[in-house]
C-alpha cells in the first residue's frame, strides 16, 4: 500500500514539473523578431565597445626578498644580525613575508610614489569637486585604487601590479615602488648593522680594558713555585716558622691560579667579541647592498598590449549578456502585451488547425455525447465552419462578456476555444475564461488559428 502512494506521488510530482517543450518554442519563434534584435543590440554593444572604451594597462613586476642576511653568507657567518627565520604564523603565513608587503605599502614608500608621480584627487564622475580636489592623494586611498601586492604562495616573491589608462604612468608608478622601497631596505639595514657594530665595539672594549687590568694586577705565585718548596714543606714539621712560609706560599699559589682562570675566561671573550666585530665591521660595509632582487623588471607596454578591453573576452561577454537580455525581453514582452501569446494557452494546444483537424476531430468525438461550446475570438473562415457543421453536439459561439453568452455556455459540458496569437486582445481572453472557470466548464482544448 505504502509502495502505490509511492508510485502516486511521484506521478504527481512529475506532471508538476513538466513543461510544455513545444508551446516554449512556439513562444519563442512568435518572438523571433524581439530576440534577434535585443541580441544582437547588446552583442554589437560589447564588441564596440573594445574599440571605444578607454584602454587600460596592466604593468607588473617581481621581486626576490632574501629573508636571511645582507651578506648573503649565514652559513658561515658565526654572528647573524638579522632574522634568518622569520617564522610562521598560525595562519601559516609568512611573518617576515607580510613584514615585507608592510614596508612595501607604507607611507615611507607610497608617499614618496605619490609624490614623484604627483598622484592627485580628481573631480568626482569628472565634474563635481569636492575640496580633496587637486591635492595629492593619501597613501590609504592609493592603496583603494588599482594596485596589487601579493605574495606569490610558498616562495620569497612579491608581485606588484598597477593597472591605468596610462600605461607610461603604470610603468613608472611600479618602478617607483620598486626604487623607494630598496631604498628603505638599505636605510634600515644600514642604521642597524651600525647600531650593531657600535655596541659590539664598545662591549669589546670594555672587555679587552678589564682584562687589560687584570694582567697589570694579577699577583700569586706560578705552579713552579710550590714544586720548589718542598724541602720548606719538611722543615713545616718541626718549625713554626717554616709552617707560615709554606701557608703564605699555598695562599699565593691559590689567588695565581684564580687570577689565572679569570684572565683566561676574559681572554676567550675577548676573542669571541672581535670575531664578532670583525663580522658586524664587513656587514656595516655591506650596508648598502639590498636584500631585494627585481627578478621580473616592469616594462613600458606597447598601445596593443591593453589587458581591458579585449576583443575575445567582449565577444564572449556579448554572447552571454545578449542572451540573459533576450530572456528578459521575451519575459517583459509576454506579460506587458496586450494581444494573447503561446506562454497564456493551456498545455493542450493545437497549433495549426489545417494541418491538426484530425485532433480536434477526436477530441470532439470522445465527447460526442456531450453538448460542446465552440467560442472564437476571431472570425473563423467558411472552410472550418463548414467542417465544425458536421458535429451534432458542437455549438459555435462568439466571445462576449453578455448574458445571452453565459447561458450558452452553460448548456454545455465542455469548451473549446480558437482564438489568433498576436491579435486576440488578452484582456478579452482573460475575461472570459476566467467566467468559464467559474462557471465551472472545462477547457478541452485551446486552438490557435
Amino acid at each position: 500500500m505504502q509502495y502505490d502512494n509511492l508510485n502516486v506521488q511521484c506521478n504527481e510530482f512529475d506532471e508538476d514539473i513538466s513543461f510544455n517543450f513545444k508551446k516554449i518554442l512556439f513562444t519563442f519563434w512568435n518572438r523571433r523578431y524581439i530576440i534577434i534584435f535585443t541580441f544582437l543590440s547588446v552583442f554589437t554593444l560589447f564588441v564596440l565597445s573594445t574599440f571605444f572604451l578607454p584602454k587600460k594597462y596592466l604593468v607588473d613586476a617581481n621581486l626576490y626578498i632574501n629573508k636571511t642576511n645582507n651578506s648573503n653568507l649565514i652559513d658561515i657567518n658565526p654572528y647573524v644580525l638579522d632574522e634568518a627565520s622569520g617564522g610562521f604564523s598560525l595562519s601559516g603565513t609568512d611573518k617576515s613575508m607580510s613584514n615585507e608587503l608592510e614596508l612595501m605599502q607604507s607611507p615611507l614608500v607610497i608617499d614618496k610614489v605619490i609624490k614623484e608621480n604627483d598622484i592627485r584627487y580628481n573631480k568626482v564622475f569628472g565634474i563635481f569637486k569636492t575640496p580633496k580636489t587637486g591635492k595629492l592623494m593619501k597613501t590609504e586611498d592609493f592603496l583603494k585604487r588599482n594596485i596589487k601586492f601579493e605574495n606569490k604562495k610558498n616562495t620569497n616573491i612579491v608581485n606588484i601590479q598597477y593597472k591605468s589608462k596610462d600605461r607610461e604612468l603604470a610603468y613608472n608608478i611600479v618602478t617607483s615602488i620598486i626604487n623607494y622601497y630598496i631604498d628603505l631596505h638599505k636605510q634600515i639595514n644600514s642604521d642597524k648593522s651600525k647600531s650593531d657594530f657600535e655596541l659590539l665595539k664598545k662591549e669589546y672594549e670594555k672587555t679587552k680594558s678589564g682584562l687589560n687590568k687584570k694582567i697589570n694586577a694579577a699577583s700569586g705565585l706560578p705552579e713552579t713555585a710550590i714544586a720548589g718548596a718542598g724541602n720548606i714543606s719538611a722543615m713545616s714539621a718541626f718549625s713554626s716558622s717554616a709552617k707560615k712560609a709554606i701557608s703564605n706560599i699555598k695562599g699565593q699559589y691559590i689567588a695565581g691560579t684564580k687570577s689565572k682562570y679569570e684572565m683566561k675566561e676574559d681572554a676567550e671573550k675577548v676573542s669571541q667579541l672581535s670575531s664578532k666585530l670583525e663580522w658586524a665591521k664587513l656587514v656595516n660595509e655591506m650596508a648598502d647592498s639590498s636584500k631585494v632582487l627585481v627578478i621580473k623588471e616592469p616594462q613600458i607596454l606597447k598601445e596593443y598590449e591593453q589587458v581591458s578591453p579585449k576583443l575575445f573576452a567582449n565577444i564572449i561577454w556579448g554572447l552571454l549578456f545578449g542572451s540573459i537580455a533576450a530572456l528578459i525581453a521575451i519575459i517583459l514582452a509576454e506579460i506587458t502585451s496586450k494581444k494573447i501569446s503561446y506562454s497564456m494557452l493551456e498545455n493542450n494546444i493545437i497549433y495549426n488547425i489545417n494541418n491538426d483537424f484530425l485532433n480536434l476531430k477526436s477530441e470532439i468525438l470522445i465527447n460526442r455525447d456531450k453538448p460542446i461550446s465552440i467560442v472564437y475570438f476571431e472570425p473563423l473562415n467558411n472552410e472550418l465552419k463548414d467542417k465544425l457543421k458536421y458535429f451534432k453536439n458542437i455549438f459555435i459561439i462568439e466571445a462576449d462578456i453578455s448574458n445571452e453568452f453565459i447561458s450558452q455556455i452553460n448548456k454545455s459540458n465542455s469548451v473549446i476555444f480558437f482564438v489568433k496569437i498576436n491579435r486576440t486582445e488578452t484582456k478579452k481572453y482573460k475575461l472570459i475564461k476566467n467566467m468559464i472557470n467559474n462557471l465551472n466548464k472545462k477547457i478541452i482544448t485551446e486552438i490557435t488559428l
